[in-house]
């Protein structure tokens, strides 16, 4: 399915995109480097105070991330400690919250009982309960009137600034940069008082930081500066993306740093006589540092937090199966029918079931960019994009290239068409002469469209199909141009970024995709499925959208791969390499449509001989999505046994709904990331909660697989998860609020009312079932891999910026179940340390304490 109509609204028109241009050499003002901070003590400061503001992305490629990953260094519960002094949000859920989860059973009574009492707790849980409720009603988050003022005229000029194409009056001089456009303005709002020209002003950023915080000891600096960041960490999070983005054309033509940021900021403190420190009772950055965390007392809602965590932590182990130690033993008589690839998204898991439930399918998890790191530009798109998780860096740039002539050219009469129409309306309505007469002559025909879209969105959804069933989609006439040999030059002006990619390379991509899934045997059709959602009026779309292709739909990727996989060169080197691909295998894409379940498959690669093949499985798959649909729509709404035909108009009409405010879940809740197997869970039912990836041990004797989906799929999951707590025990700090009060703004973000902070993460309506009732549970990270318990071990040796992740708390949990000990369960305990399931039974009662380390298993 295509990108939904709000997408192409928040994305820049081709005549508004700035071009890359050289700047004027702003030496004092770049971006914060290392090398800068060795030289310069403004930039070491600015560098120090950035690092607990977490970075934001914009809308149009909305990047779900741990809004406290500037503070994934220290424990959890210190974290938000200091988070909760620095931005006013809390970081643990309402004690209401833990009530109803107790109530529901979702706290198991047994635990939570022996979470006190290995805390030396002996209150009952009512009692702590009300203390929690007494703690939290005496949370104190009044700002000054000054610093409110402050926030207000800043944010205001920030989106004047950051505008991304949308206002017709744009701000002037922004090719100087923020700080000497902003200089330029001042003395012209009425707001910022004492300046009536340009040369009331310090010069230069630097100059500017230098008046204000030179009265001020220079060890003081760096609190200072974070106070301030802090004090707008959406704005400040979008200014930090937005410099570390070399590619974004609007930071090459309009630069702001953070430097300028703060500049800024503190001329308008000093002019306005709002505090230039923090309180006393704010923390900085280093506070707590030094703590013995042994002797630390856990908080009581990190307590209850521990217990809800590890009551889901049992029901899920619970569900795998314990009889599965080598995958190669399962029952697999015969040939799958075929095998399909989803990304690990939670939303897969559901489709996925039902899927299998058709006939002999086998599916697979795998992250969603299929493991091809590349900067994307589809067929008549008005800017590349980095298809791959920001913690991957792009090596190379994938065009589409169109194949079919004529379907081209019938593709470009109806896109010019539907363009030139836009613009022609845009320009009437801007159009200050022609907007009453504009109204005026066409006000009917837009009333009698809103009306229909509002009143029958259903029949709005089904023209829209027939219009995109006349409209070739880009992979009808289009083919990834993947080869050194598809271009005349094979870099690119665009940091000379490769274009296409090598044999060796291609060989590579498919070798480790196979090797991570443990892959040793191939039907006649190979699916690699990316997903993308589909909704109307929505700023939120790409945030449902494929987060391991940086919110964007992963069909582009699924057909990277699968073109690749189809080259008889790769499948000649990758079978000297030991993957038997029979000659009879074709490998196709498609794209899981997350919002109506609906699968699109881009058969174009299809031969004849399998066509048979191919329509038994696109009838399956409608079987599946009515199925999925179904499960769906139950879990939005208090309905039992939703009828799946009904069930798929229904999703349809949502998808198509302009006033829908909650379209599909998302990854709402995502409580746990399970590696392993197909085996250990197809029988069981995860209620889209887990992230699946396959993994078989027996493939990977040194570890190389599991290392690499540790320290990628891993970590980002971990941002997920964290994004989803956050954006639910906190929604107005860490989330968005309510989509009806937003607007959105520049085309960067959202902002509650008209204007202030952008907003950071999700809206309540991706979390809610309603004002008082929670869909997601806001639980951290349980992870679960099946694999020898040294392998394990060896790897969190090797990579102290995944261990820290556990030892700090921000994984809940991390269980090993290892084959090679008759799938015994390990549960890691910090420090390299685990206990096993058993003697964690034998210990509970009273027969034996203590840790143990894994190499003392026998």
């Amino acid at each position: 399915m295509s990108k939904p109509t709000a997408q192409s609204e928040l994305e820049p028109e081709a005549e508004q995109t700035p071009q890359q241009s050289q700047q004027p050499d702003q030496a004092a003002d770049r971006p914060e480097t290392g090398t800068d901070a060795d030289r310069d003590p403004l930039a070491a400061t600015i560098e120090r105070a950035a690092e607990r503001v977490g970075s934001v992305w914009p809308l149009y490629s909305f990047v779900t991330a741990n809004p406290l990953s500037g503070f994934e260094d220290r424990p959890f519960h210190r974290a938000v400690d200091e988070a909760e002094s620095l931005f006013g949000g809390r970081g643990y859920p309402h004690p209401d919250v833990f009530r109803k989860a107790r109530e529901r059973g979702q706290i198991d009574s047994d635990v939570l009982e022996d979470e006190l009492e290995a805390r030396g707790i002996d209150r009952d849980p009512e009692t702590l309960l009300e203390e929690m409720a007494e703690a939290d009603a005496a949370r104190d988050a009044d700002a000054d009137d000054a610093t409110e003022t402050v926030d207000r005229v800043l944010s205001k000029w920030l989106a004047a600034f950051l505008d991304e194409g949308q206002a017709k009056w744009p701000m002037p001089n922004r090719e100087e940069g923020f700080y000497a456009a902003w200089r330029s303005v001042a003395p012209y709002d009425g707001d910022v008082p004492g300046c009536d020209d340009p040369g009331d002003l310090p010069e230069t950023a630097t100059e500017a930081l230098e008046s204000v915080l030179g009265d001020y000891p220079e060890d003081r600096w760096t609190d200072i500066a974070e106070h301030h960041f802090a004090a707008l960490p959406g704005w400040t999070g979008f200014i930090k993306q937005r410099v570390d983005d070399e590619t974004d054309p609007w930071q090459a033509e309009y630069p702001i740093t953070l430097r300028d940021y703060l500049a800024v900021r503190l001329t308008l403190a000093d002019l306005l006589d709002a505090p230039i420190e923090p309180a006393n009772d704010e923390r900085g950055a280093d506070a707590g540092d030094g703590a013995d965390d042994s002797e630390e007392v856990l908080p009581i809602p990190e307590i209850w937090l521990t217990a809800w965590e590890k009551s889901y932590r049992e029901r899920l182990l619970e569900q795998i199966d314990g009889s599965v130690t080598d995958p190669a033993d399962a029952d697999k008589s015969s040939r799958p029918a075929a095998q399909l690839v989803f990304c690990i998204d939670t939303r897969s898991e559901i489709i996925r079931r039902h899927i299998e439930d058709q006939g002999s399918y086998e599916t697979h998890g795998y992250a969603g960019f299929f493991g091809v790191p590349m900067r994307y530009r589809g067929y008549d798109a008005k800017a590349d994009v980095d298809a791959c998780p920001p913690i991957v860096d792009a090596e190379h740039r994938v065009v589409d290239r169109p194949d079919d002539p004529e379907t081209t050219a019938k593709r470009d009469r109806w896109k010019g068409l539907a363009t030139a129409t836009r613009k022609h309306f845009k320009r009437l309505k801007a159009n200050a002469v022609a907007a009453f007469p504009f109204v005026e002559g066409g006000g009917a025909a837009y009333g009698s469209a809103m009306a229909a879209r509002t009143l029958a969105p259903s029949a709005i959804a089904s023209l829209e199909s027939a219009v995109a069933d006349r409209v070739p989609s880009r992979h009808e006439f289009c083919s990834p141009a993947i080869d050194y040999d598809d271009h005349d030059d094979h870099s690119h002006a665009d940091h000379d970024l490769p274009q296409g990619m090598s044999l060796e390379q291609k060989v590579g991509y498919a070798e480790n995709a196979f090797a991570l899934m443990g892959w040793t045997e191939f039907a006649r059709l190979v699916v690699f499925a990316g997903h993308a959602s589909e909704t109307t009026n929505n700023p939120f779309d790409s945030s449902l959208d494929c987060g391991a292709c940086a919110g964007n739909p992963g069909g582009p990727n699924a057909r990277v791969l699968a073109t690749i996989c189809n080259d008889p060169d790769v499948q000649a080197e990758l079978r000297e390499r030991g993957f038997h691909i029979p000659d009879d295998t074709v490998f196709l894409a498609g794209e899981h449509n997350t919002t109506t379940d609906e699968i699109t498959l881009f058969d174009g690669a299809v031969p004849e001989s399998h066509r048979e093949d191919l329509e038994q499985l696109r009838a399956d798959l409608e079987r599946a999505q009515a199925g999925a649909a179904a499960e769906r729509l139950e879990s939005m709404t208090d309905e039992t046994d939703v009828d799946p035909e009904e069930a798929v108009a229904e999703v349809e009409r949502k998808a198509a709904d302009w006033a829908e405010t909650r379209p599909e879940w998302g990854l709402a809740g995502n409580a746990s990331f399970v590696i392993g197997p197909r085996e250990l869970t197809d029988d069981e039912n995860l209620d889209g909660r887990a992230f699946l990836h396959s993994y078989d041990w027996t493939t990977d004797p040194e570890g190389d697989a599991l290392e690499a989906i540790m320290t990628g799929p891993l970590v980002v999951t971990q941002w997920i998860n964290n994004q989803y707590y956050f954006a639910t025990v906190d929604n107005g700090v860490y989330g968005s609020g309510s989509k009806v009060t937003q607007n959105a703004l520049g085309n960067v973000g959202v902002v509650q009312g008209n204007g202030g902070d952008l907003m950071t993460g999700l809206p309540l309506q991706s979390l809610q079932l309603s004002d008082d009732e929670s869909y997601h549970q806001p639980l951290r990270l349980t992870a679960v891999i099946h694999a020898p318990v040294e392998r394990v071990t060896d790897i969190l040796q090797r990579h102290d910026e995944v261990a820290e992740l556990l030892d700090n708390g921000w994984i809940a949990d991390l269980t090993v179940v290892d084959p090679e000990q008759d799938n015994e369960a390990f549960h890691y305990q910090g420090t390299l340390e685990w206990t096993s399931q058993s003697q964690a039974a034998t210990a509970a009662r009273g027969q034996e304490q203590g840790q143990i380390s894994p190499t003392a298993q026998d």
